[in-house]
């Protein structure tokens, strides 16, 4: 089964220019019942410049991720351990040709940055390694990923550890397994294999061992994987469709589609001399988002720190599930200044910031890691997803772990609106029993327990 089909993708672009008004509306309403979009029809909306329909997609969109999703924002931090790489990447400011000082963190450093990241608030992080199998080793990674599941800062601790390491084999994928790995993400930064091949040199310029890689996760037992692009590589109306493409290809093979999609920007670094004619607007940017949200509903949608807290805000209401808080992009970097960032970074605001501003934006911020721990993963969680039963779980479970958050890490502002949106959403769930065993759940933290979820 093929996983990409070029030439078909271009010419339904090309095919589906430009739409009309009754076609465009017709694709929305089907939009609405949350099943998923045809790349056909996902076309259609990538080349509708009609404003007012425009409004129209944005607004379907938000809802379509309200019912399946409600107001939650899952909150994360990624985790850079080593930024020795054998690739020459003209994006990145690990390439090879960097002669910048190299980092690797020792176990002990680990600790030190779980430490920091603990006592901010942050239960959740993703792994971020170089490739270099010298300096990386699958055993390091694995001894890194169980170092931090160790350490237990005051009320702090990690519970859910993704992991975004270079394409590799199913065996070293059952070793991240054993390992305790919540997701495992890795992106294609480009579909577009003439682009692919320009853009990469090193072990990571074989187009295949990357864009099979999530097979061998799958494979190897791992039940949640995330894909991406590195939007502005290439035109961004081709790799809408090839991620979907890629989505699509994963349900149909495995049952199971992507647990994520990432949406990265390409954004300027230290060394980094790349000029591309494909950079994506904002509007356009906003409007990938939304799409991406109807065609593919089911799957958490995750946005980084490259982006400013304006453009942050738009996306998380049409579309964004996840995101990124108080980043840093280099080895040892919290704590730090002046090392080597893997890219730049446009929203520095603290955790207690963000949570502050998504409260006031009406969202609720989540900390939430009970599904991996149940054992809803893989298609377990996609049946929930797709049904919308997973708000049954996900959202007191929201609403429990931002109280935690409330008490052991918030300044006395966003305890104050933070007690506010949860005291709304307890008042929102339907079942006055479930509002009642909600509240004996959130007394309980109030009386120093932790941990609690469904």
């Amino acid at each position: 089964m093929k996983i990409i089909n070029e030439q078909k993708i271009v010419n339904i672009l090309n095919k589906s220019k430009p739409p009309t008004k009754k076609a465009v509306k017709a694709v929305l309403e089907k939009a609405k019942k949350k099943k998923g979009l045809k790349l056909e029809e996902a076309a259609v909306l990538i080349n509708n410049q009609d404003k007012s329909l425009l409004k129209e997609m944005f607004e379907t969109a938000r809802r379509v991720k309200l019912e399946l999703y409600g107001p939650r924002l899952v909150l994360f931090a990624p985790l850079y351990v080593s930024s020795y790489c054998v690739n020459d990447c003209e994006y990145c400011a690990f390439h090879r040709r960097n002669k910048s000082p190299r980092k690797k963190l020792s176990l002990n450093e680990v600790r030190k940055q779980v430490e920091i990241l603990e006592e901010m608030g942050h239960k959740r992080l993703l792994l971020e390694f170089g490739e270099d199998a010298k300096n990386n080793p699958i055993n390091y990674v694995t001894d890194v990923i169980k170092t931090i599941y160790s350490v237990k800062k005051g009320e702090g601790s990690i519970r859910r550890v993704n992991v975004n390491i270079a394409a590799t084999t199913v065996e070293n994928y059952k070793l991240l397994k054993q390992a305790g790995i919540g997701t495992y993400q890795l992106f294609q930064e480009t579909y577009h294999q003439p682009t692919y091949l320009k853009l990469h040199h090193g072990p990571k310029a074989d187009y295949v061992r990357q864009i099979t890689a999530i097979d061998r996760a799958l494979t190897a037992g791992i039940d949640d994987v995330g894909i991406g692009v590195l939007f502005g590589l290439y035109d961004w109306r081709f790799e809408v469709l090839a991620l979907l493409s890629h989505a699509q290809y994963l349900e149909n093979k495995y049952g199971v589609g992507p647990h994520t999609i990432s949406v990265p920007r390409f954004n300027p670094a230290t060394t980094v001399k790349l000029k591309t004619k494909y950079q994506v607007s904002d509007n356009d940017f906003l409007k990938l988002i939304a799409i991406l949200r109807l065609a593919v509903p089911y799957t958490g949608m995750i946005m980084s720190t490259r982006e400013t807290p304006r453009l942050r805000r738009q996306a998380f209401q049409i579309g964004i599930s996840q995101t990124s808080a108080a980043s840093n992009t280099a080895p040892g970097g919290y704590g730090q200044k002046n090392i080597l960032e893997q890219f730049t970074l446009y929203d520095h605001r603290s955790l207690d910031e963000v949570v502050n501003d998504i409260c006031r934006l009406g969202y609720l911020p989540s900390f939430c890691t009970a599904c991996y721990r149940r054992g809803r993963t893989g298609d377990k969680f996609m049946q929930l997803a797709k049904s919308g039963k997973i708000q049954d779980f996900c959202g007191p479970n929201a609403l429990l772990t931002f109280k935690e958050f409330l008490l052991d890490y918030a300044s006395k502002k966003t305890r104050k609106i933070g007690d506010k949106i949860i005291h709304q959403q307890v008042g929102k769930i339907k079942s006055k029993a479930k509002q009642a065993d909600l509240r004996v759940k959130i007394k309980e933290i109030a009386n120093k327990k932790r941990d609690i979820y469904l």
